[in-house]
Order: structure tokens, then C-alpha cells, then sequence
């Protein structure tokens, strides 16, 4: 059993949450029904406990260029105020995590990286700071994170942020963050999540989270706002076709493979880690003309897929399920897959291996459901 447990713990335990292990924490897994919860987040809103994952700051003159270095993206272009999608990749390339950076300030950003890979991204990144003029500080023991997911998401928060800040919060972009003051305490919200939905998250210090979480769901009533756990979360980024660490992410997957390659800013003038080899990776047409690729696969049956399941085209093994279940939005099966580049085309029938009964999947454009504006 893992001995990790956030700041969050008895309010789950209260609201009767299964739990499970991820990344090495004791995290609800769902309430009552990973169903109901999953659709509250695409109808209404959903409240979510994702305190695992990471908080590093990097502070310093030289912070801008330092991510440049230890990034694949230019995170010296990201605007205070905004924040950038980018990966941390080893020297041959492979993938260590995918992380959302946030510029607070021209010389303070603030890195999230995935809850399992946080220790890991930190020392990564104070091994990549030798040299350069700034300061990397890993807070993540210190920090929670609470998620409002769904349409009424703004709605709710409106409820607890003073009125002269109301703009703060409307007019808040996509991939941005502010400070503000919610329930009464100055904290950043951004405008981030990973369930294809609008949607806010806050960070907020482990000894006020509790409080913060009640707040929440005290003005989410009459807004249909439950709390959700980490299937709903799951089933809710596999059908807005988001990639998830450990299943179609690792250091054995390069960027072009994942269908990543816009974050890679090989134009950047300075050097990066993974530079030299995502450039060769890139020109050897890996991820777009050999190797494999990856794919969203829709079930024409009622049978879902299911990770590790082989792929395959008239008989012949042509790849591996990363991730699959039965959509609840959608009413099919959907799963990510990587699959041989020759057969990675939208339109292209190919079956999945359910436990030895071979069932028709159709390659489809990501991601699967797109929510209306």
C-alpha cells in the first residue's frame, strides 16, 4: 500500500471514495459511480483532488534560458501570464514526462510535472541547472492541487472569488493563470485541464486545501458539481484523445512517434537536451513515414480494447493498444494505439485481439470528442 496520501485524504475518505494506488499515492479512484461522475464533468461540473502531482519553481535571471535548455519547447516565448505545453526528453530523446510550464514573471516559471514522474523531473531539472544563473525549487510536498472541471466550472468559482475580480476569472484564456483571491485566500488559478472540458485549476498550500475543497463543493450545489475520482478522469482525457504517462508516454516513445512534434522547437537557436537526436528522429520521418505511429481507434463492435491488446491488419500484428474502455459520451468503444505508420490513415480498418477473438476498429482522427464553444 502506498504511504503517500494528500492533504485531501479524510474529505475522500468521508465521501465514501474507492481508492487506489498512482504514482505511488492513495488516490480515490471513484465515489459512487465512476459513471455519473464522468458525465457530471461533461454536463456539469466535476470537483477533482490531483494534489500528486508536481510543483517546481524555477526562479532566476537566467530562468527563461535554462528552460529553453532543459525543455524541448521555447518556453523563453511564453508571455507572462500564459503557460506552454512541452515535454523534458533524455539526450536520445525518449520522453521523461510531458508538463505544463506556467511564466509568472520574466524570471519565475512554475513547472507541473506528472505525479509519478515528479521527483524525477525535479532532479532532472537541478542537474540540467549547473551553469546557469537560477534557482530550482521543488514544492510539490507543500502544494495542492484542486481541479473544477466541466461548463458550470466558472459559474462555480464566480461564487467564491470577490465581485471587482469576476473579470480576473471571465476573461481568463486557455493555458493562462492569475492570482487570485478564492474563499477568501490569494492563490493561482489557471486555466488548464485534462478532460477535453472548460475548466480551472488551483493551487493552493496543503494546510488550506481542505477548506478550499468544502468551499467548492458548497457552491457547487444546484450546479450538479460531485467530486471525481481518478476513472472518470481517465475515461474523460481518453475520449478528448489526451496522452497519458506510463501508457502511450515514456522514455521509450520519442515526440514524433506520439504525434508531439509541434511542441519540439527544433528552430530554437540554443542547444536543448534531445536536440541532436529528436532532429535525426525528425528527418528520418519516424512517427510520419516509418516506424509507428500513434492513432485513435473506434470500435464498430460493443467489445472495448484494452491496453496491451495486440493490433492487427488481416491477421498480421501491426501494434499495440495503449489505452481503451467503452466511451460514456460517445456510446462505442474508443482506445489509443501505436500502430505500424503503413496503417495509420483515418479510414483504415484494422482489428484489435480481444482475448483471442479478433473485433474491427477504424482508424479516426483525434480526439474523439471535441466540446462545443
Amino acid at each position: 500500500m502506498s504511504e503517500n496520501y494528500t492533504a485531501l485524504y479524510e474529505q475522500h475518505k468521508k465521501a465514501g471514495a474507492s481508492f487506489t494506488d498512482f504514482g505511488g499515492w492513495q488516490m480515490p479512484l471513484k465515489y459512487e459511480s465512476e459513471l455519473a461522475e464522468h458525465h457530471a464533468v461533461r454536463n456539469a461540473a466535476g470537483l477533482f483532488d490531483l494534489s500528486h502531482m508536481g510543483e517546481v519553481w524555477v526562479t532566476g535571471p537566467q530562468a527563461a534560458a535554462f528552460l529553453d535548455y532543459a525543455l524541448v519547447g521555447k518556453l523563453s516565448a511564453v508571455a507572462e501570464g500564459k503557460a506552454k505545453y512541452s515535454l523534458i526528453c533524455d539526450s536520445d530523446g525518449g520522453i521523461i514526462d510531458d508538463l505544463i510550464t506556467y511564466r509568472r514573471s520574466g524570471d519565475k516559471f512554475l513547472v507541473v510535472p506528472n505525479a509519478g514522474n515528479a521527483a524525477v523531473v525535479a532532479a532532472a531539472l537541478l542537474e540540467r541547472a549547473a551553469g546557469f544563473d537560477v534557482v530550482v525549487e521543488d514544492a510539490s510536498a507543500e502544494t495542492s492541487l484542486i481541479a473544477v472541471q466541466g461548463p458550470n466550472a466558472e459559474a462555480i468559482l464566480l461564487k467564491l472569488v470577490p465581485a471587482e475580480q469576476h473579470s480576473l476569472v471571465t476573461d481568463l484564456k486557455y493555458y493562462a493563470a492569475v492570482e487570485v483571491s478564492i474563499a477568501g485566500d490569494e492563490l493561482l488559478l489557471a486555466r488548464t485541464g485534462y478532460t477535453g472540458e472548460d475548466g480551472f485549476e488551483i493551487y493552493v498550500p496543503n494546510q488550506d486545501a481542505a477548506e478550499l475543497w468544502e468551499a467548492l463543493l458548497e457552491a457547487g450545489e444546484g450546479q450538479g458539481l460531485i467530486p471525481a475520482g481518478l476513472a472518470a478522469r481517465d475515461s474523460l482525457r481518453l475520449e478528448a484523445g489526451m496522452p497519458l504517462y506510463g501508457n502511450e508516454l515514456s522514455r521509450h516513445v520519442n515526440a514524433y512517434a506520439a504525434g508531439l512534434g509541434p511542441v519540439v522547437a527544433l528552430s530554437k537557436e540554443s542547444d536543448f537536451v534531445g536536440k541532436e537526436a529528436l532532429a535525426a528522429i525528425k528527418a528520418a520521418g519516424v512517427g510520419s513515414t516509418i516506424g509507428q505511429k500513434l492513432v485513435g481507434l473506434k470500435g464498430t463492435g460493443r467489445r472495448a480494447a484494452r491496453a496491451h491488446y495486440s493490433v492487427l491488419k488481416d491477421g498480421t500484428l501491426i501494434g499495440e493498444v495503449t489505452s481503451g474502455q467503452p466511451s460514456p459520451t460517445l456510446g462505442y468503444p474508443v482506445a489509443l494505439a501505436y500502430v505500424d505508420v503503413e496503417h495509420s490513415a483515418p479510414g483504415t480498418t484494422v482489428e484489435v485481439d480481444l482475448r483471442g477473438k479478433a473485433e474491427p476498429f477504424e482508424v479516426v482522427p483525434l480526439p474523439f470528442y471535441k466540446r462545443s464553444k
